[in-house]
């Protein structure tokens, strides 16, 4: 049966200023200005595409594109798949520096030593609609006033309607200690490409001690994956002997497990029975990775610290708009993109449309919001283009697939109003097996066959045949 996706994938955006970024990152373009030849390169670019996947210049083939995708991510090629069909191929562009894109739910998983990295990995150019044009250059500056945007080089393109999809940033710097503190062992991440292994090492390598898992006072993406690891971690230790050795804190910024009751209620009843402990409002501010320890500020007495030595350490990044996005005329006060939560037009701009990670969307950012966010956009965007006012409104829906074992899950869904908006004709907070299956195999089978290529607008229609009409 279809379902849903958790977890926003994509390419990363990270602030990793010592420890070496992902090649992936992007391809720094090596043009400038238009200069003579320029053309000529143009319509080789423009007749090759047609041989390829797709049409792909460090520049932008064209200096102007109906519509202008910012991103490469979940929803950026999601919208550019379904904005082809709407105006064509060459009519469409999309800006994403990262030759690579991943899949990042699955790296719960691969932290846990359920799957390999590497099954999580596919060219960016392999999952560019065909006949797209692909631009492999960075966004610099947006100027919706004059319907157009800067790359990198001082390149700019103009458009007749944007798509912001340019997802969030990750930013272990702001941890003092990081991001250099990975060199060393016994301290993981699941959120990043360099880092998720070295969580399945230190989870391997533990002895006996402290096992720590942090949540930040940022939003993030995927919420539920602070934990995952944590659970993942618990089993590991169990059917390895060593659960007697491990003393597993869950120190979180928040004020609750999560953030629907009815699933809290579920995760502190495995809590109580794992017998974890869970530390709420501590912030993790600084990490001595030499001396493996942690330093936490309690939120609820400002500048006062506390100090845990830890035998494993998994961290949770703060996390945060993309730069290009902090102080734009596109961006709320923060640097998210200000759309209206029901038809994700911009609220100045009715030619600009934002999805994803990037929008300030109050719901939990997970690809499971990009899928059903995309069926709205696409409507929305359509009647746009008749000259005529969005009908279509998005619920805030999004899930997040609670693993809490090598063989269960907990399937969340809810909206806005953080109320249950489930699929299934059944109690999803229960532990299942069918739902880690679901997780595990048939997620990453829907997401690159169906949601990348625009045909999966999440799981609204299911829910009501389920439902009987009734949901």
């Amino acid at each position: 049966m279809l379902t849903l996706m958790a977890c926003t994938p994509g390419r990363q955006r990270e602030g990793l200023p010592t420890y070496g970024k992902m090649s992936a990152i992007g391809v720094v373009s090596s043009c400038s200005r238009l200069r003579p030849g320029v053309r000529l390169r143009k319509l080789g670019m423009q007749k090759m595409s047609s041989f390829g996947l797709h049409t792909a210049a460090r520049c932008a083939a064209k200096d102007y594109y109906e519509v202008l995708v910012l991103g490469g991510g979940t929803g950026g090629i999601t919208m550019s798949a379904r904005m082809k069909r709407k105006v064509g191929a060459g009519n469409v562009a999309v800006v994403e520096p990262s030759k690579t894109h991943y899949y990042q739910p699955l790296w719960t998983l691969v932290g846990g030593g359920a799957k390999q990295l590497a099954t999580s990995a596919r060219p960016t150019g392999s999952v560019m609609p065909k006949g797209v044009e692909w631009i492999k250059s960075r966004v610099t500056a947006l100027d919706p006033d004059k319907n157009c945007v800067w790359l990198e080089n001082d390149i700019k393109v103009s458009y007749k309607y944007l798509i912001i999809a340019l997802g969030i940033s990750l930013h272990y710097e702001k941890i003092k200690g990081l991001p250099e503190g990975f060199h060393h062992p016994k301290i993981g991440s699941n959120y990043s490409v360099h880092t998720v292994e070295k969580t399945w090492k230190a989870l391997q390598d533990f002895k006996e001690g402290n096992a720590i898992f942090t949540f930040p006072n940022t939003p993030v993406k995927c919420a539920g994956a602070p934990q995952k690891i944590m659970y993942l971690s618990e089993a590991y230790w169990r059917k390895t002997g060593k659960r007697s050795k491990a003393n597993i804190m869950f120190n979180t910024s928040l004020g609750v497990i999560f953030g629907v009751k009815k699933y809290a209620d579920a995760l502190l009843e495995i809590i109580k029975e794992r017998n974890i402990t869970v530390n709420y409002k501590r912030n993790l501010v600084e990490v001595r990775a030499d001396k493996q320890e942690a330093v936490f500020e309690n939120l609820d007495k400002p500048g006062v610290t506390e100090v845990h030595q830890y035998e494993m350490l998994h961290v949770t990044p703060p996390m945060g708009p993309p730069d290009v996005l902090i102080n734009s005329p596109v961006s709320d006060e923060v640097g998210w993109v200000d759309v209206d939560k029901e038809t994700l037009q911009h609220k100045k701009y009715p030619n600009v449309f934002g999805i994803g990670d990037c929008t300030n969307l109050p719901t939990s950012k997970t690809a499971a919001a990009v899928a059903a966010q995309s069926g709205v956009l696409d409507k929305t965007i359509s009647l746009v283009m008749k000259n005529q006012l969005p009908t279509k409104k998005y619920d805030g829906y999004t899930s997040c697939p609670l693993v809490t074992g090598y063989n269960k899950v907990i399937l969340a869904e809810f909206d806005y109003n953080a109320q249950p908006l489930e699929t299934f004709p059944i109690d999803q907070s229960k532990e299942r097996v069918t739902m880690y299956h679901m997780k595990a195999d048939m997620m990453p089978f829907l997401y690159w066959n169906a949601l990348l290529k625009g045909y999966w607008g999440g799981p609204a229609p299911v829910r009501k045949l389920m439902h009987l009409g009734l949901k």
